[in-house]
């Protein structure tokens, strides 16, 4: 009976098939915020979008699934946001799993009234509720700063953030100041 334990054990460890984590590939490797984002505060999201939208904050809706290799892209990007921001805007993550088979809801404080159907996408709302910024696939982190530095009423002209990988799984947000903008 040993024996067969430790063949078990050997096979196991032997085994050619590895577990591998790769940002560019749609395979499920786990949660994207806390594998490829270094942030997994993000989900389950801090609140709801009813929440958001009855405290009329700014929130930012990403719609994303855990095995697509564009939301995985993204979600340095989404955490990026959640650096600077922190406090001032409500980031709302959500899998589009639960949304896949729902019908879309005529309700402005139910998610799925906003998700087109493909990810990832990006929507930005204003502290009414109205949508400001609606995009899918890859997006700039300035082009989103952008949009909610106008809806805070805070110029960010003459910064530039970018999201800089130190490893494959983690990132950093760097600023860099403008000199010369006309």
């Amino acid at each position: 009976m040993k024996i067969i334990q430790w063949i078990l054990i050997a096979l196991i460890f032997l085994s050619p098939f590895k577990a591998n984590a790769s940002r560019d590939t749609d395979s499920y490797d786990g949660n994207i915020f806390p594998i490829y984002a270094g942030n997994g505060a993000i989900v389950p999201p801090q609140t709801t979008l009813q929440e958001s939208l009855k405290n009329k904050r700014v929130a930012v809706l990403f719609f994303y699934l855990d095995d697509s290799s564009d939301s995985k892209a993204m979600a340095p990007i989404i955490s990026g946001l959640d650096l600077i921001w922190r406090n001032n805007i409500d980031i709302i993550a959500l899998t589009t799993d639960e949304l896949q088979d729902k019908e879309k809801s005529d309700l402005i404080n139910e998610p799925n009234y906003y998700w087109n159907g493909l990810i990832p996408q990006t929507i930005i709302l204003n502290s009414d509720g109205e949508v400001k910024f609606d995009k899918n696939g890859m997006i700039n982190i300035d082009e989103l700063n952008k949009v909610i530095g106008e809806l805070k009423g805070i110029d960010i002209e003459e910064t530039t953030f970018s999201v800089e990988s130190f490893n494959e799984y983690n990132s950093i947000i760097s600023e860099k100041k403008n000199k010369n903008k006309n």
